[in-house]
């Protein structure tokens, strides 16, 4: 007997863009559309070329108790492989062949009925698993427990905050012991607390022989959890290898070598408007581009961009990350209280902002700056998680003359004072 617990063959999603959102239909009216499907194309000038491959051509074997990562930029088609393993969608091309109960969870509150409780939801979700009420009765304390919303268990999910909602379906997606887990990028809406519990978690789950895919832009966690790893790119599985490999490949590929990325207008999601981006760049001290800066001396990050409309409240800053994925710092253009009063209203207009990284601050290596414009918790206009990477030189950093490694991505020069008593 085969011990594959997932098999996908030539798997494809594709949708029309610009079509009607479908309703469902009887067979008839679905038989009656496929004879004059022909001439309406030639009426409408719809094509093939109207159609949108979310996911094209996928082929792989997944074996029982592997833990495989999922990753790959926004709009890779990650979500849209989930989905189809998880039956929440169907596919256009191929097949998936799934053997064993599915636990999934794709966003907040998957499964979840708003007016039932919390307890309804449990054991909802439990009989959508297939599982008997007694299986359900066993694990309910251990997933109210973990959850830690024992205090609302009563209460109707519509009134639970969307991280009060998140805790429950991950407790009964993890506890419910579906030979599959299937988990998407939805421990970001989790507290940072939640976020460690969860990952120890799957990491149970994962030892306990069960088959997990994980889909995350945390490429530690996803190295910590996963031993093997799928890249995706415009939909096509570009690379299937062990995680460090494919993370390393990840993080490297299609960066701007020369210090700067733009963005063409069709890299920009309709979502971003009035925002919109035009460059990112890495100025050495000299103030030339560059993908290499020295470690002793200052350099500048510099974002341009443009604005429509007026814009409240907006802010575009950096992330500063490793090449593992690794957040180092975060920074806004208007954490200065006195800037933030300002520009509280921005103007419609083109705009630089730009910010000094100070000398002596990082080690060398290779680093990752990642993009953000948002609206704190109204919006968030454009996000690059990795927009560009860069290389810090350590000539004539502090303890050079050791010829040892420095551990860690900082390297501050402190001053440092030797007494003898």
């Amino acid at each position: 007997m085969s011990n594959y617990a997932i098999r996908v063959e030539k798997l494809g999603k594709s949708y029309r863009i610009g079509g009607p959102v479908q309703q469902y239909q009887t067979l008839r009216e679905n038989l009656g559309q496929n004879l004059v499907a022909p001439w309406r194309r030639l009426r409408d000038g719809k094509s093939d070329r109207d159609l949108f491959w979310a996911l094209k051509d996928v082929s792989f074997d997944i074996k029982q108790g592997d833990v495989i990562g999922v990753i790959g930029r926004n709009g890779a088609g990650k979500s849209t492989l989930l989905k189809i393993l998880s039956r929440v969608t169907e596919p256009s091309a191929g097949t998936a062949e799934i053997r064993g109960r599915v636990g999934a969870l794709l966003e907040v509150g998957t499964g979840f009925h708003p007016e039932l409780t919390g307890r309804e939801n449990i054991f909802l979700n439990g009989a959508i698993l297939g599982m008997k009420r007694a299986e359900i009765e066993r694990k309910f304390d251990e997933i109210v427990d973990f959850s830690e919303v024992e205090k609302f268990i009563d209460t109707p999910v519509k009134r639970y905050s969307s991280g009060m909602t998140l805790r429950l379906a991950f407790a009964v997606a993890a506890h419910l012991e579906p030979e599959i887990l299937v988990v998407d990028e939805v421990l970001a809406v989790g507290d940072a607390e939640f976020q460690r519990k969860c990952l120890g978690k799957m990491s149970d789950v994962a030892q306990e022989g069960r088959t997990v895919l994980f889909v995350s832009h945390n490429m530690s966690a996803v190295l910590r959890l996963t031993t093997e790893s799928l890249l995706i790119e415009k939909g096509e599985l570009i690379m299937r290898a062990p995680t460090a490999k494919v993370v390393d490949y990840y993080l490297s590929r299609g960066y701007a070598q020369e210090g700067i990325r733009s963005w063409n207008a069709d890299e920009i999601p309709a979502s971003a408007a009035p925002f919109r981006p035009y460059s990112i760049k890495i100025l050495n001290q000299a103030g030339i581009v560059s993908d290499t800066v020295r470690s002793t001396e200052d350099f500048q990050l510099e974002i341009s961009y443009e604005l429509s409309e007026d814009i409240k409240g907006l802010r575009v800053g950096m992330y500063l990350l490793s090449t593992r994925g690794e957040y180092i710092y975060t920074s806004f253009d208007t954490d200065d209280a006195g800037l933030y009063d300002q520009m509280l209203l921005r103007p419609r207009g083109k705009y630089i902002s730009r910010c000094t990284i100070p000398a002596d601050s990082l080690n060398e290596g290779r680093f990752v700056i990642g993009m953000n414009a948002s609206s704190y918790r109204i919006k968030s206009y454009f996000h690059d998680e990795q927009a560009l990477i860069f290389n810090v030189d350590a000539s004539g950093a502090p303890g050079m003359q050791w010829v040892e490694n420095r551990m860690g991505p900082m390297r501050p020069r402190l001053a440092w004072k030797i007494e003898a008593e």
